[in-house]
């Protein structure tokens, strides 16, 4: 049976801590993807206008636990997802959807924020918290975080906890970032970018990466990639639609890779 690759719209921003407006993504990041200011050929050659990319659309979402659902119905054992979003918060619910049919996971978390919070404002679901539950949850093998710049106490102590693996951006070195070993999740946050690359979040962190180094760690994965998500953009904020040209850049190499 011929592997196909979803892609999903989750406009959702509901458990943003500081900022709405990420729902209103998903549909910008395809309109800049199918631009006629550039082609649908990611840099190793692909072609990503291919009918094994199917695009659902965006779901109107009314609650948090329907992502989960949504995500499910849009999966079987022979699919790969990426999904639009939304704040971090989907990324949970995706994951326990996609670890269903893909039992084990290493993931590629791409943020200037670890999202290890127990809880955050009360909420243990809040876009702060994604990574807490997949962990607790056993969704992932092993988690990796790419560009982190915020790593208080708190979630130390929980990356202590979940084994998680570190680069922060203080002494980033890629060339020391891991092979992986099981099918790979790549959820980007695009505040993991430096915000003279990415000004349209919510929580704009200086000193964070380029968007050369974000692609070049994606085209340097030598597993299968099974899922992706890119989320926290934040079309209020951005200036000249850059973060949402970039996001449509990285939708375009992570197919190709897919591809």
């Amino acid at each position: 049976m011929t592997e196909k690759i979803i892609i999903q719209g989750i406009p959702y921003d509901e458990k943003s801590s500081f900022m709405k407006g990420t729902a209103k993504a998903p549909p910008l990041i395809r309109k800049f993807y199918h631009s006629f200011a550039s082609n649908y050929f990611a840099e190793n050659g692909v072609d990503t206008n291919s009918e094994k990319a199917i695009d659902k659309g965006d779901y109107k979402i009314t609650g948090y636990l329907e992502i989960e659902d949504i995500t499910a119905n849009n999966l079987d054992e022979n699919t790969k997802l990426i999904t639009l979003g939304g704040d971090h918060s989907i990324t949970f619910p995706v994951i326990k959807a996609l670890a269903k049919f893909y039992p084990k996971i290493d993931i590629l978390h791409f943020d200037a924020h670890p999202d290890l919070y127990d809880e955050l404002l009360e909420d243990k679901h809040s876009h702060a918290c994604p990574f807490a539950r997949i962990m607790e949850n056993g969704l992932a093998e092993r988690l990796v975080q790419v560009g982190i710049r915020t790593l208080n106490s708190h979630q130390k102590e929980q990356a202590e906890k979940f084994d998680v693996e570190i680069h922060e951006m203080k002494n980033l070195d890629i060339s020391n970032i891991p092979k992986f070993e099981n099918p790979v999740y790549i959820s980007l946050d695009m505040d993991g970018i430096d915000p003279a690359f990415a000004p349209g979040v919510s929580h704009q962190e200086p000193g964070g990466l380029t968007s050369r180094q974000v692609i070049e760690i994606i085209q340097n994965i030598d597993q299968k990639i099974i899922g992706a998500d890119i989320v926290e953009y934040n079309p209020k904020q951005d200036i000249r639609n850059m973060t949402g040209i970039l996001a449509a850049k990285i939708l375009k190499e992570i197919l190709g890779k897919m591809l």
